[in-house]
């Protein structure tokens, strides 16, 4: 019961910041309403009714009002954060684009114009989490978080780039196991050096599982295929890829859920009862913009993003070869960095604010979605688009992220965490990243052709 008492406090104070902006035009439209019930009379003596003047009046006001909301949340939006002045970035890599070839110089301007985008994008599912609760909030959050990905996935799939589509969902993997919570735990760790922060084992147990598992069905396709083992060679590793997607699927919508229905859900504070402090920190947050704002936000810049993605792929392999980097490392490392922005500031902000629980549920929950539905998903489109996509990541890359899931799978098992824990976990993701900048495909294994 106290728990209820304090999330209903808790949402009718955010309902309160919500219709903040409501109670001034409500006083409006309540004078409007006295003074043309007064005017009534005086017109209904004089007989010269004046209701069309007032009609006129108070359409005037509720479009100034309106039209002060838009500028209001366009403010918000777009001049908050100084980060903002790199999104001229993406219509600066559409001119280069049609006036040039430079490869380079678009997949740089379609990079930097994309990072900011998903900081918002983040931000948007968050102001839309004031509304709809932490469970689905924390969900909402690690999807949208995950948009960016997903469109890339996308474009590439359909261009046939089936080693970038699977690189870059790795290297979400990766950014978000090692890279975003390692930079949480070490933010965290450092704010609070005097103690071990805590969260919850038995989730973060639970998502290590799943991210096994994930690692057990892109594992077992390429055994088989390195192995030569296969009952009908290239096309059993194809099938296998397709049956264990659909059951990973399934698996993760029984994980969505249990996550919407157990009360100890992942996205719930850890140590929710412990009162005064927790109030006065959810006091300073409230919701910028409405509800309507938030989706209509969220679309727009989505739209945005899967515009900018498909400039973004379509540079990646002259941009490859105008800055002598590899695709391998593109894909694996720049392409998530940018991706997981969002995750990477929130998850940090709320490790400061000794607020693990969320910090895990971002970081991790957003692992354990590209693992179990984002890569997948992209084997079940390619499959409806007739493009070979499989869960055969190749020896090194399967080998790294297994050694990454059972790194962070150790860390985590414990309950506790600190600045070492994080800074283990970042020089873990330095030996990844170089890594993947010394290794490169062979042509052999990426040009192979695949049946369907």
């Amino acid at each position: 019961m106290a728990k209820d008492s304090q999330f209903s406090g808790g949402k009718s104070h955010l309902e309160m910041g919500s219709l903040e902006g409501r109670a001034v035009l409500q006083l409006e439209d309540e004078n409007l309403v006295d003074s043309k019930h007064n005017d009534r009379r005086t017109s209904s003596m004089d007989a010269t009714p004046q209701i069309s003047v007032f009609d006129t009046d108070t359409d005037d006001v509720s479009c100034k009002c309106m039209w002060n909301s838009i500028l209001r949340q366009m403010h918000i939006v777009l001049f908050s954060k100084k980060l903002n002045l790199l999104i001229p970035c993406g219509p600066l890599a559409m001119l280069v684009d049609t006036l040039t070839d430079h490869h380079g110089w678009i997949f740089f301007l379609s990079l930097l114009g994309i990072i900011p985008l998903a900081e918002r994008l983040g931000w948007a599912t968050e102001q839309l989490a004031f509304y709809t609760g932490p469970t689905v909030g924390g969900l909402l959050n690690a999807t949208f978080g995950n948009a960016t990905e997903l469109i890339i996935s996308m474009y590439a799939l359909r261009r046939g780039m089936i080693r970038v589509v699977q690189q870059s969902l790795l290297g979400s993997i990766l950014s978000n196991t090692l890279l975003v919570l390692g930079c949480a735990f070490f933010a965290g760790g450092i704010a609070h050096s005097t103690k071990d922060q805590l969260f919850d084992k038995g989730n973060a147990v639970m998502n290590s599982g799943l991210l096994l598992m994930a690692v057990m069905g892109l594992l077992f396709p390429a055994v088989l295929h390195f192995t030569h083992t296969e009952l009908h060679f290239g096309k059993s590793e194809l099938a296998l890829s397709r049956f264990s997607s659909c059951v990973m699927l399934v698996a993760y919508g029984a994980y969505l859920f249990y996550q919407l229905t157990s009360q100890n859900s992942l996205y719930m504070p850890l140590a929710e009862e412990e009162g005064e402090n927790d109030e006065s920190l959810e006091e300073e947050e409230a919701p910028e913009i409405s509800k309507w704002g938030s989706i209509i936000w969220l679309s727009i810049l989505t739209l945005w993003i899967a515009v900018l993605s498909e400039y973004l792929v379509n540079a990646i392999e002259g941009a490859s070869v105008a800055m002598s980097i590899p695709v391998a490392f593109i894909s694996v490392i720049l392409l998530p960095i940018v991706g997981n922005a969002a995750e990477h500031a929130g998850a940090v902000m709320f490790a400061v604010k000794d607020k693990l629980d969320i910090s895990l549920g971002v970081a991790i929950g957003s692992s354990t979605q590209i693992a179990m539905f984002g890569i997948p998903f992209c084997v079940v489109v390619g499959w409806i688009m007739g493009r070979p996509m499989d869960l055969n990541f190749q020896l090194f890359e399967t080998a790294t992220l297994f050694m990454s899931v059972l790194v962070v799978a150790f860390m985590l098992q414990d309950g506790t965490s600190n600045y070492f824990k994080g800074l283990m976990l970042l020089l873990c993701y330095l030996i990844v990243a170089a890594s993947f900048f010394v290794h490169i495909d062979p042509e052999a294994i990426q040009d192979k052709p695949k049946k369907t």
